[in-house]
């Protein structure tokens, strides 16, 4: 299989584009250090919140084809009127469970001695988390214990309910509790970390859990 983008779910080979290269470095987490006199260590603040935040994902593609001036313009033409200063959702073909959320600008070049043209796709304010394709669902009628499996990013599953519901869980040695009514709910408290998470559904009704899952 042909190494390809998607962007937005259009393919880029079918477009007329070969894939050369793609710079796709990890994003670097967010750092910050105060020196205290008389200390031989610095204070680290990356995991200040409890967990480690990370800049923006910045990534490169390059695209290439063989052609004429004019056919260049048109296939360049077509990307840039389409992506170009937009925030699209990019995939390659390697993963393509998995997608990127960012900004694309688009620097193109023509060389006509050998009639290959380059248009190359750049991105600097990416998250930094890649995210599932597909949303993951949980869903239970009455009372039961419920268990979410998580990626490694961390995320707060959306909670529908058609009748009043309590839920009760853990985190580390900590335990919460929360009783909501019918309806859609979102508790920042039920944060899900990676691996499985049990949460004890309380109810007489039908409980959904919805999340996107993610990771770097």
């Amino acid at each position: 299989m042909r190494p390809d983008i998607l962007i937005n779910s259009i393919s880029l080979f079918q477009m007329g584009w070969l894939r050369e290269s793609i710079d796709f470095p990890t994003p670097q987490s967010q750092s910050e250090t105060v020196v205290v006199p008389g200390r031989n260590s610095h204070i680290r603040f990356t995991e200040a919140l409890g967990s480690v935040s990370f800049q923006p994902r910045a990534f490169t593609i390059v695209l290439s084809m063989l052609g004429t001036r004019g056919n260049f313009n048109d296939k360049v033409s077509a990307i840039v009127n389409q992506f170009a200063g937009r925030l699209v959702n990019v995939i390659c073909s390697e993963e393509p469970s998995l997608y990127c959320v960012g900004t694309i600008e688009a620097t193109s070049v023509y060389d006509p001695i050998s009639n290959k043209g380059q248009l190359t796709l750049s991105c600097s304010d990416g998250d930094a988390y890649r995210y599932h394709v597909d949303e993951t669902v949980a869903q239970i009628t009455g009372t039961k214990t419920v268990t979410l499996t998580n990626d490694f990013m961390p995320v707060v599953p959306s909670i529908t309910t058609s009748a009043e519901t309590t839920l009760a869980w853990k985190i580390g040695t900590d335990s919460f509790s929360k009783t909501i009514s019918a309806g859609t709910w979102e508790i920042p408290e039920l944060q899900l970390a990676y691996g499985n998470n049990s949460v004890k559904v309380t109810s007489t009704g039908t409980t959904t859990f919805r999340y996107r899952e993610g990771r770097l």
